[in-house]
């Protein structure tokens, strides 16, 4: 796992050939921070347990 550190308005790009995924630290309060994200409409960005539980949904329907 890649872990870097970033500050308010400070972002991070991810590169997958010609689709480009920008992060960016938004708020940071305590405990918790708020994340944007810039990417192409084709890819889906969920935050883990909302994916886990499309994941467990999209297994159940093709039994």
């Amino acid at each position: 796992m890649l872990v870097l550190s970033r500050k308010k308005n400070e972002s991070i790009i991810i590169n997958d050939g010609d689709k480009i995924v920008k992060l960016k630290i938004i708020e940071i309060n305590g405990n918790s921070i708020r994340i944007g994200f810039e990417a192409p409409k084709e890819i889906s960005i969920h935050r883990e347990e909302v994916y886990e539980s499309i994941k467990k949904d999209a297994a159940k329907n093709m039994s």
